[in-house]
């Protein structure tokens, strides 16, 4: 018997967005397809160096730092390389902006034949790489807006995260496995190596409603506001009625388990980093989004994540994600 979602036909991604557009959006002219072919074949080089990575060299940090202040590791750069030249020849895209970069790449002037913002962390969770963990590529795409002057770039890239157009990510695990939405469902498709394309392995995936699972670092604990140490008090108590705890310190990893068996994920502000760790356009957005389309939601403390007007091209932010139940659990708890 086929599991739940599962798709016994063979359909890769490219095919998949052509058939929606058919028969939902009949007057698209296939430019997101181009665009996404972009970000596929770049996730297919990335996912071959990370197969490789105990026969190439591309284990162990760059030697130095990035905007963000971390490690740069090898890999990091491959993979940010790798997705900027795939996507800087596609035409129909105008700026990309990623985590390793401390400005936006002005490819062409915003115009209507270069529409697109491209936004995304080439290699989240890269401190893993040298350790065989699961580690991810995120991805956020924006339109143009119609109302600001094309020079204006910040004010192009700085748009709420409920006008995404699209959002996915990657993660390279046993299985390289893809999750996208354009705002009509969440879909995912394996990379199937015999034929070198993603194949549509579940169609419209859903969250569920709850979860008994959650995911935080609670080495952190002691520097968490109080309301999360009290959450963390009653997971662990018999009132629960027991949930388990899950944390791979891979955030496209932890929400990809938190996507498909429910439970919450939570990076709460501390002492050190009162604003929170993640970034918000980049990280957050991409996944807030796919977590309300698969039915879950995402908020940073205080409000829903799509909502916040981003002030900074890194911004950071808290990210509580996943089932609406749980979700709200810890709201309960914390009353920031």
């Amino acid at each position: 018997m086929l599991p739940k979602n599962a798709v016994p036909r063979l359909q890769t991604v490219q095919q998949h967005i052509l058939d929606r557009q058919r028969t939902q959006h009949p007057d698209a002219t296939g430019e997101f397809s181009w665009l996404l072919s972009g970000i596929t074949l770049a996730t297919k080089i990335i996912a071959d160096h990370v197969r490789r990575a105990g026969l190439i060299d591309v284990l162990g940090t760059a030697g130095h730092t990035n905007v963000q202040g971390e490690q740069v590791e090898k890999l990091d750069i491959i993979a940010n390389e790798t997705i900027a030249a795939c996507l800087g020849y596609r035409g129909n895209v105008g700026i990309m902006v990623s985590e390793e970069d401390d400005e936006p790449r002005i490819i062409k002037d915003l115009d209507d034949q270069a529409r697109y913002i491209v936004l995304f962390d080439p290699l989240d969770g890269s401190s893993n790489i040298d350790v065989n963990v699961s580690i991810g590529t995120i991805f956020s795409i924006l339109q143009r807006r119609e109302d600001v002057a094309a020079g204006r770039v910040m004010d192009h890239i700085l748009q709420p995260g409920y006008q995404q157009v699209a959002a996915g990510y990657v993660v390279y695990s046993s299985s390289t496995v893809m999750a996208y939405t354009t705002g009509d469902g969440v879909h995912m498709f394996t990379l199937d190596p015999a034929i070198g394309a993603f194949r549509l392995s579940r169609e419209g995936v859903t969250m569920p409603e709850s979860g008994r699972i959650y995911s935080m670092n609670e080495a952190y604990r002691r520097k968490f506001p109080d309301g999360i140490k009290r959450y963390l008090d009653w997971v662990k108590s018999e009132e629960s009625g027991g949930y388990t705890a899950r944390y791979i310190g891979s955030l496209v990893a932890d929400f990809h388990r938190t996507l498909l068996k429910g439970g919450v994920f939570c990076y709460p502000p501390t002492v050190s980093a009162p604003r929170g760790k993640l970034r918000l356009l980049y990280e957050a957005n991409p996944l807030a989004f796919i977590a309300e389309q698969a039915g879950g939601t995402a908020t940073d403390g205080r409000e829903r994540i799509l909502d916040k007007i981003p002030a900074a091209l890194h911004q950071r932010t808290p990210l509580v994600i996943g089932s609406k139940s749980e979700v709200a659990k810890i709201a309960e708890f914390w009353q920031p």
